[in-house]
């Protein structure tokens, strides 16, 4: 079968698919808003969008690959995640929510929402399990981002890239990339994610760094003023204000910029015969604490020293969210026991526990955590380092078992994202924060808690 017939037979199938779907759709459009809705109208809802995703789900399950190969030329079309979604909604109308349905949904909260997301995460999900569609995304992913390049030239040219809440630093051959997000502890949302990508892609794209260092920079943050702090994980406060997406932040982290660090960049100028990425060694140093995604990252690292008085927390189950990839990297580092410890119930790992030797290579004291650095930027800058890397991730994390963790992910998650309890933690959250300032801004000493 000809591209163009396959294209053409594809199309067609979704035309008989959406007569249907758009039925369910005019049913749940004619209800009120989600917060407004009564009981019965709660399950009306509830009704016609298990209608309208199962036809979804069906439709891809019988057509991913050809839907994929419609929107990306045959596979010759290196579209990433955003990209990818909205070509959807413009070839398939109803099979993904429109830009139109996605900003109406970021002016509101969560609680507020439709869950349009959700159908992302059903066509995202059938995508990666594709064993042909999904290797191309994952592989679509590594390249490096329009603004890295961008901005290549200038940070060539000056050794330094001030990103927003991530600033880049070339010194002695090491890229030394700060998280800046000084009034929040570090928690990512959807912009720190695109800073964190742009700053990993400008460290491989650079042929004069040999090593990457990642650090949290000083705090402003009540609590740890003029302290340096690791990360507080996801951003609580933006997830209950809507604004935390599913494909720009939840995804995007995993397949960008977390990918890039294991993985590398793609590299189109390599021969066929050699790898077609660029890797390079990563060490991370954390102080304070790495909760939820900061501790996430950790797992990823050549080198991670810790501060003494540091620890590691992955408190995503108590949040309500799957905790992106730990659930698929941490049980090979401490184990099955401790995994679940770790993520199902929230246990904290101390610096200098014996347990953290399994995450942690080098716990040093606060003051002395720049000279451990410069010790192990000077042990990876070897040439052998890389290619050592390279296998050892290459059996640790094969890219077929990852493809397939995070074809269940993109579901999972989008699911967690508008469950009752998340909304509902995330908001009691919210109020118990605004009871601390005003209880700090009246006693003046202004301290709050991490994330």
């Amino acid at each position: 079968m000809t591209a163009p017939t396959a294209h053409a037979d594809v199309v067609q199938a979704w035309h008989t698919t959406a007569e249907p779907l758009a039925l369910a759709e005019k049913q749940l459009a004619a209800l009120p808003e989600p917060e407004r809705r009564t009981a019965a109208q709660r399950e009306a809802a509830d009704t016609a969008k298990d209608t309208a995703r199962t036809l979804r789900a069906r439709f891809l399950d019988a057509h991913a690959d050809a839907v994929y190969d419609h929107l990306t030329e045959q596979r010759q079309a290196p579209l990433r995640l955003a990209e990818l979604v909205a070509a959807a909604a413009l070839a398939f109308p109803g099979l993904v929510p429109t830009d139109a349905q996605l900003d109406h949904e970021r002016s509101l909260p969560q609680s507020g929402k439709e869950g349009h997301e959700i159908d992302q995460g059903i066509f995202l999900g059938r995508i990666l399990r594709s064993p042909l569609a999904g290797p191309h995304l994952l592989d679509s992913m590594l390249r490096p981002t329009p603004r890295a390049l961008e901005l290549l030239p200038e940070f060539l040219r000056t050794g330094r890239a001030e990103l927003g809440s991530v600033t880049v630093e070339r010194s002695a051959g090491a890229a030394h990339l700060t998280m800046c997000g000084h009034d929040r502890l570090n928690a990512e949302d959807n912009q720190q994610v695109d800073d964190m990508e742009t700053a990993v892609d400008l460290a491989l794209l650079d042929p004069d760094v040999r090593v990457g260092v990642l650090r949290g920079g000083e705090m402003s943050h009540p609590r740890y003023r003029g302290k340096r702090v690791f990360s507080a994980g996801i951003n609580l406060k933006s997830l209950h204000a809507g604004d935390i997406s599913l494909v720009d932040f939840l995804l995007r982290r995993e397949l960008g910029y977390l990918s890039k660090l294991v993985r590398g960049i793609r590299d189109d100028q390599a021969p066929a015969w050699q790898p077609g990425t660029v890797q390079k060694p990563w060490i991370a140093a954390v102080d304070a604490f790495a909760i939820g995604g900061g501790a996430q990252l950790l797992f990823l690292f050549d080198h991670v020293i810790a501060a003494s008085d540091a620890y590691l927390s992955l408190p995503a189950a108590q949040e309500g969210i799957v905790p992106g990839a730990a659930n698929f990297r941490l049980t090979r580092s401490v184990g099955p026991r401790a995994a679940r410890q770790i993520i199902l119930q929230g246990r904290r790992i101390w610096a200098k526990e014996p347990d953290a030797r399994l995450l942690i290579d080098e716990v040093a004291d606060p003051h002395d955590i720049d000279a451990a650095i410069e010790r192990t930027v000077h042990r990876l800058s070897g040439p052998a380092v890389v290619p050592n890397r390279r296998m050892l991730n290459h059996a640790e994390e094969a890219p077929e078992e990852f493809r397939r963790y995070m074809a269940e992910f993109a579901l999972q998650q989008a699911l967690r994202l508008y469950s009752e309890d998340v909304i509902g933690k995330v908001g009691r959250f919210q109020e118990a924060r605004a009871r601390a300032t005003e209880n700090a801004n009246a006693d003046g000493n202004g301290r709050d808690s991490p994330q």
